[in-house]
């Protein structure tokens, strides 16, 4: 699944072939309907999933060490920024790639970037709450916003290769997270 993964985040979900995923896997053709009789979208909802776990842990890379909300969420874009540099704009959120592709052609694969981002709202909301006291309320507004941020700013960092887009969205929810904080 990890050559899958690598693959939709590199060439989105409907750009990455079957032929491509078993020979960067260096799999038997038939292997793949022996392990996702589903073919493609089973194998796309589970590799979903599974990406959308371990992005999830960014949370315990960024804010778990944080002081504060703001040094979390300073760090979180931050961290965004050095990762379109070094990967040359290429490397960003598969979900969200995937999510745009198929939000309207696939439930299965809707349903699953649906659950993967909702996961990681329930995770920055306990964050905000259990390590800074956030209320609930404002917790939820700041993991929205950092996540609608962040996808935007992907998009238009990729296609400008640029990380402007990067830096405005962090600080704009730095700014949101100060003016609901105070």
């Amino acid at each position: 699944m990890a050559a899958s993964a690598e693959l939709f985040r590199r060439n989105g979900y409907t750009g990455t072939g079957l032929k491509q995923i078993v020979t960067e896997a260096s799999a038997p053709f038939g292997s793949l309907y022996h392990f996702f009789p589903g073919g493609k979208e089973q194998l796309g909802e589970e590799v979903i999933r599974s990406s959308g776990m371990l992005y999830a842990q960014l949370w315990d890379v960024f804010f778990a060490p944080a002081p504060d909300v703001i040094s979390g969420i300073e760090s979180f874009f931050a961290g965004a920024i050095v990762t379109m540099r070094e990967t040359d704009f290429v490397e960003s959120c598969p979900i969200a790639t995937v999510a745009l592709e198929v939000a309207t052609t696939s439930e299965p694969l809707r349903k699953a970037t649906s659950d993967v981002f909702n996961g990681w709202i329930d995770t920055g909301v306990r964050g905000f709450t259990d390590k800074f006291g956030v209320p609930e309320e404002i917790a939820r507004k700041l993991i929205l916003a950092a996540i609608m941020a962040l996808e935007g700013a992907f998009i238009l960092s990729r296609s400008m290769r640029d990380v402007e887009p990067l830096a405005v969205a962090g600080e704009s929810v730095v700014a949101m997270a100060r003016s609901l904080l105070a």
